[in-house]
């Protein structure tokens, strides 16, 4: 719909022998003192301006914002793309797939539901690390790849077909977000002559990956992203934006992953979940654009909405250096200079909060041993170590007290430490012996590290001058390099480096995210019966940005992020309980000890191999037919048809039941009554333990129906990959092997009591749902702090609702599982500041009733009424519970029983 433009800012802006059509934000009073990001969110609201979901109201709320106050005003946000990765991808196919059906039983256009915007899908999740140090690693795991997701693949491929809009960029070319900056982010739309700021929304919480070129946008769930490809605008609050000033420049032997750690951590500890973040200063033009993207794909991890850098002469530098044409370039450049969007240190915008960092104070760390936000400096780390493993062992007597308890107590230097020495004879016939913190996984992966060539080719020259010392990896160690994308082989072939990462183990296992979504694979057999045999807390090191408990390996207790180099070198030394700045990594061919300082690349030496080794040719050329895919691709059968043929046997795709018997209209909203405690969980519960991403157990639900359907254990996948099937997400729903439910004590993973049943016998959480649901139970979930944090998983909130529980009761909440929850038609509720279960002696045994949920029929109540009423006597626990639905948008979505359902009955109410 045009816009109804009160403002008369629609414009002309002539570029070269072009003339755009733009929409200028000077027409706004208080425009100018408005941050990069706020500038582009007023120039989204001027150009959809309808008159009923975007208002004048609106456009002058956003000119006049006032950065101290807290958010109130909702406004309308309308994405000009999304993006997706097959893991998320899958499922919102599945639901269009679904919704046609539903539209056309119900008697509208089963043609109505197509994405309205440019829709791209990048395959990246689904290559798991089978093979790993050998030269055909790359082939033989991305054939495994095709044997495995065939169904999933030709499912995707008749989308694009079926779908306008929707495009897939097929297996083995890179990680959603390297190739969204590197290829398909535009910095600047155009569409029927206009010219706009290219924001974008993706299914992947990393999508901020594209802050750094400039693009406003984030991670959302996959309910929510479906919705915006509808055509339906994202309600938001007006943030508030923290300014983050940089001065200086990096030191010699920091990285820009050392960097980004020293941003989590500080943003995390200032607190920024909900805001905007966005970086300012003199120091941003020495910032490269590589180390901007790095640092906004870590926004999840600090909790912000976006982490953004305003468009400057390096973001135009990298445009052109990764391929894009002159004139798209000298568009980006003329709209963002007239729009007043250019970077200009000397204008300082005015923002809701103030932080600063002196890069030259940036030191070599790492990130662990299951946060990203827990940085460690690299001196500290043996001793870090040793203080943190006590956590995880035998010995220690303070084990599983609380689930995902928050790692705050200080590290201290500890001369003792716990061993347990064991044998391990390996296949090849190597006699060695592990231990605790012995380091079994060593990845070079995912999209945060290996978009950066400073970092990548850092890597390859210290794994080249350690094989020039004589230095091997550790036998034990299973050593991998996945980038994100093909242009990162083709410049360390380029270099000569190839080499040198091949001979310590470093061979190309594919192009996606493996070891950092939890594809990493299986250990060796000798190894992985060792570390379990033996009950060893062994540790994996990788350059990802996300090492939740139970995410990267089921073997594996104690995951550290850290740069490229320093996966190289954690391969080198073998074991965390390693200090590089005393011990040696071996010898030479003289006998003469080899310290990480020595074989440690220079930023000259980094700096000259990458400006010789990279070129804008290799963008052109491994970009230039990036949805054509291989033969493999081509070969795969696509079905035919607007709407799609389920296959009554595939444990792929099937069905989403989300519509089931949906009327016309909703049903009223109603109040809680009779509801038991499915999970009562601590603090930092992740999506990663509400729907995990990794390896289903054979003695599993999931597991058990797969091979109920005739699905071998060695076929079994990843609930990543079979997210196309709730009937096995939803049994995989709170089954994180490392899950700790408080009521059901002593127990680890998906384990929680049935009270349906005499003296409430410990059960799995999938079969006690069952009887609740056939007992008409509803049920809730109780939880502590930063409920939901991590991966912008929809299946996290989707097995949720198909579990039956109605309401969560935490002390608070990531924003995106948040909005996931209402998305889904759960209730989040907050408990008041100061309380928690705890404080109100809650232990989950107790019977809820939740009143007040009826006002929600035409309004947003701040608290709703709590009653926990406890069996074994009359006592009884009230409470006034913070209703976290935030804007009138999701009222509405809540009061339809989700989002999906409200845009389907508006499709039929508009037919």
């Amino acid at each position: 719909m045009p816009s109804i433009d009160t403002f008369a800012a629609r414009t002309d802006l002539t570029v070269g022998d072009q003339n755009y059509q733009i929409f200028r934000i000077d027409r706004v009073h208080g425009h100018e003192r408005l941050p990069f990001s706020l500038k582009i969110l007023l120039e989204n609201l001027l150009r959809t301006e309808d008159g009923t979901n975007i208002t004048e109201g609106h456009i002058r709320a956003l000119g006049a914002w006032d950065p101290k106050a807290a958010p109130s005003v909702e406004i309308q946000f309308t994405p000009a793309r999304v993006i997706m990765q097959d893991f998320t991808g899958v499922p919102c196919i599945v639901d269009l797939a679904t919704m046609r059906e539903a539209v056309a039983e119900l008697g509208g256009d089963a043609t109505k539901i197509n994405p309205l915007a440019p829709a791209e899908l990048v395959i990246d999740h689904s290559v798991i690390v089978d093979y790993f140090g050998r030269p055909d690693a790359f082939t033989r795991n991305v054939e495994r790849e095709y044997e495995r997701n065939r169904e999933r693949y030709q499912f995707l491929r008749w989308g694009q077909t079926a779908f306008d809009e929707f495009k897939v960029v097929p297996p083995g070319t890179g990680i959603v977000h390297q190739v969204n900056i590197e290829h398909l982010a535009r910095v600047v739309m155009t569409r029927d002559g206009l010219a706009y700021p290219d924001t974008c929304v993706g299914t992947d919480s990393h999508t901020t990956m594209e802050n750094g070129i400039g693009v406003l946008g984030w991670g959302v769930g996959g309910i929510e992203a479906e919705a915006a490809m509808l055509g339906q605008p994202i309600s938001m609050l007006i943030p508030r934006v923290v300014g983050f000033k940089l001065t200086g420049e990096l030191p010699a032997g920091a990285t820009a992953t050392d960097l980004v750690l020293t941003v989590t951590e500080m943003l995390r500890d200032h607190g920024v979940v909900g805001k905007f973040v966005e970086f300012y200063g003199e120091g941003v033009s020495s910032v490269p654009l590589a180390n901007r993207a790095t640092i906004g794909n870590m926004s999840p991890e600090f909790g912000s909405t976006c982490a953004i850098f305003p468009v400057d002469d390096e973001t135009i530098s990298y445009l052109r250096l990764t391929g894009r044409d002159e004139e798209q370039l000298a568009l980006v450049e003329a709209y963002a200079k007239a729009q007043g969007m250019w970077h200009d240190p000397a204008n300082e915008p005015v923002y809701s909060e103030y932080l600063e960092l002196d890069l030259s104070t940036v030191v070599p760390s790492i990130a662990g041993p299951k946060r990203p936000q827990d940085r460690i400096a690299l001196s500290a780390a043996k001793a870090t170590w040793r203080h943190d493993v006590s956590d995880y062992v035998a010995e220690g007597d303070e084990v599983g007290k609380e689930s995902f308890p928050a790692s705050d107590a200080p590290a201290q230097t500890i001369s003792e430490r716990p061993h347990r020495p064991t044998p391990l004879v390996l296949e090849n016939g190597t006699q060695t012996e592990l231990d605790h913190g012995s380091v079994v996984i060593a990845a070079i992966t995912s999209c945060t590290n290996t978009s950066n060539p400073y970092v990548m080719i850092g890597a390859a020259l210290l794994a080249k001058n350690a094989v020039d010392k004589g230095l091997s990896s550790k036998p034990w160690v299973k050593t991998s390099l996945a980038p994100g994308s093909q242009v990162v082989t083709g410049y360390f072939e380029r270099a000569g480096l190839t080499p040198y990462l091949d001979k310590l183990g470093f061979n190309l296992v594919g192009y996606g995210c493996t070891t950092c979504i939890g594809n990493s694979g299986p250990l060796p057999p000798a190894v992985s019966k060792a570390v379990n045999d033996a009950d060893l807390a062994v540790t994996s090191v990788l350059s990802g940005n996300r090492n939740f408990e139970g995410r990267i390996n089921p073997d594996v207790k104690m995951n550290y992020l850290a740069s490229p180099p320093l996966v190289v070198a954690y391969a080198l030394a073998g074991s965390m309980d390693f200090d590089f700045e005393t011990e040696a990594l071996g010898a030479d061919a003289d006998g003469k000890p080899v310290f990480l300082t020595d074989i440690w690349p220079s930023v000259e030496e980094i700096t000259t191999v990458v400006n010789s080794s990279i070129g804008r040719e290799m963008f052109t050329k491994d970009y230039a037919n990036v949805f054509e895919g291989d033969e493999r691709w081509k070969a795969l059968p696509i079905p035919t048809g607007n709407t799609f043929e389920w296959e009554a046997d595939s444990t792929y795709v099937r069905k989403a039941p989300y519509f089931d018997g949906m009327p016309a209209e909703p049903a009223p909203v109603s109040d809680i009554s009779g509801a038991r405690v499915l999970a009562k969980l601590g603090d930092s519960v992740t999506t990663d333990h509400i729907s995990p991403a990794g390896a289903i157990k054979a003695d599993s639900p999931a597991g058990k129906y797969l091979k109920d359907n005739g699905v071998e254990p060695g076929d079994f996948n990843s609930y990543g990959s079979r997210r196309g099937n709730h009937e096995v997400m939803i049994r995989g729903t709170f089954a994180n092997i490392r899950l700790r439910n408080q009521i059901a004590p002593g127990t680890e993973g998906g384990f929680t009591r049935d009270f349906t049943q005499a003296d409430a016998p410990v059960a799995t959480i999938y079969d006690a749902a069952q009887n609740y649901a056939a007992n008409e139970v509803p049920l809730v979930v109780l939880s502590g702090k930063e409920y939901g944090s991590g991966s912008s998983r929809d299946w996290a909130a989707k097995g949720t609702s198909l579990l039956g529980v109605k309401a969560v009761i935490a002390e608070s909440y990531e924003r995106i599982h948040r909005s996931n929850l209402i998305g889904m038609g759960v209730l989040p509720l907050q408990y008041p500041d100061g309380l928690s279960a705890e404080k109100l002696e809650l232990d989950g045994t107790e019977v809820f009733d939740i009143s007040g949920i009826t006002e929600l029929a035409d309004g947003i109540p701040q608290t709703v009424r709590v009653t926990a009423s406890k069996e074994d006597s009359d006592q009884t626990v009230h409470f006034d519970a913070v209703v976290r639905i935030d804007t009138p948008g999701e009222a509405d979505y809540y009061r339809h029983g989700g989002i999906l359902h409200y845009v389907l009955r508006s499709l039929i109410s508009n037919k």
